[in-house]
């Protein structure tokens, strides 16, 4: 598998789905910022790239803030432009990849947030997307970062959407990570993502599995790299484990899934630019679930990573985050 990367744009070779992708993704609106092109660079042998780890790769101890008189966890990391963070299902503060998180706080101030009765926040996180939406514009708000930039990754990328839809006065931009539009998704989870996704705790396998391409000897040695940066730090007391928390999570995504309100249609008339960052094979959030929107949704780019799956942002975080920087800027 190649990656072809010319005039801004996004190409990607593979034996598997070249056809269908290519003539979906060039001519879409799959246009990325120059000023990232320019600072990232792929490595087509190996579908992966040698990350430097930043200086400043570690949030800042962690806050709170009394929302409807529960206390919400923070952490932030960096200086300028606030990028508010929203999680996947289980993560806490503690379970994004810091070399991801320190290369965009070299270029603006990272806001990382825990949910209400996740992590180390207080209550209960609702089955509701919109009340969990609201929670964060509610967050976002007492912080009184104005209109800011989000980025929602897997579970997360539903709240984010949810929030541009439904608050959009609250949004700047939005950067969404391996998650899925409003509705029926056409490619459902694999049977795989079931398999290793409820397990108590995660072995290297599981979160090879989970988050990137385990065919992939590049993948995988990415998938141990990544790990290896962080996981002996998470305090997994804090991530959720049980069948009871599951459900909530899920939910949420069922509602989003049903789509009573009808928001998928927001993509063709939203003012909120949105950037759209998948791998090309996840398990739990296919990209094929975004091609029919690509015409559709003028405000939205979309990059697609090659032997990549949930977490393209930790398989290739220092390409990620040039993307993310050029987008916002």
């Amino acid at each position: 598998m190649n990656t072809i990367k010319t005039h801004g744009w996004l190409y990607l070779n593979t034996p598997k789905n070249c056809r269908a992708l290519a003539s979906l993704l060039i001519a879409s609106v799959l246009s990325v910022a120059t000023a990232a092109c320019t600072t990232s660079t792929t490595n087509t042998q190996n579908a992966t790239e040698t990350t430097p780890m930043s200086t400043a790769t570690t949030a800042t101890e962690t806050q709170f803030m009394s929302i409807n008189d529960r206390q919400i966890a923070y952490r932030s990391i960096g200086e300028g432009a606030p990028l508010l963070l929203i999680n996947r299902f289980r993560g806490t503060l503690d379970t994004w990849d810091p070399a991801f998180i320190g290369s965009l706080a070299e270029s603006r101030k990272v806001i990382i947030m825990d949910y209400p009765g996740i992590g180390y926040s207080e209550g209960t996180l609702s089955l509701d997307a919109k009340e969990v939406a609201a929670d964060v514009k509610r967050f976002a708000e007492q912080l009184a970062l104005g209109k800011v930039d989000l980025l929602g990754w897997s579970y997360g990328g539903l709240i984010a959407q949810y929030v541009a839809f439904l608050h959009p006065d609250t949004v700047h931009k939005v950067v969404l990570v391996g998650t899925n539009p409003p509705g029926k998704p056409e490619v459902p989870m694999e049977q795989a993502f079931q398999q290793h996704a409820l397990k108590p705790a995660y072995a290297l396998e599981d979160y090879t599995v989970l988050f990137f391409e385990p065919k992939s000897e590049s993948s995988r040695a990415a998938a141990k790299a990544s790990m290896e940066r962080y996981w002996e730090k998470v305090d997994h007391s804090k991530v959720p484990g049980t069948m009871e928390m599951f459900q909530r999570y899920i939910g949420g995504m069922r509602g989003v899934m049903a789509d009573a309100d009808d928001l998928r249609k927001e993509f063709a008339t939203t003012e909120v630019p949105m950037l759209v960052l998948m791998g090309d094979h996840d398990i739990s959030f296919a990209v094929e679930n975004w091609f029919p929107l690509v015409r559709e949704a003028p405000k939205m780019q979309l990059v697609v990573f090659p032997e990549a799956g949930h977490a393209p942002h930790f398989q290739y975080p220092t390409m990620s985050a040039a993307y993310i920087d050029g987008f916002l800027r």
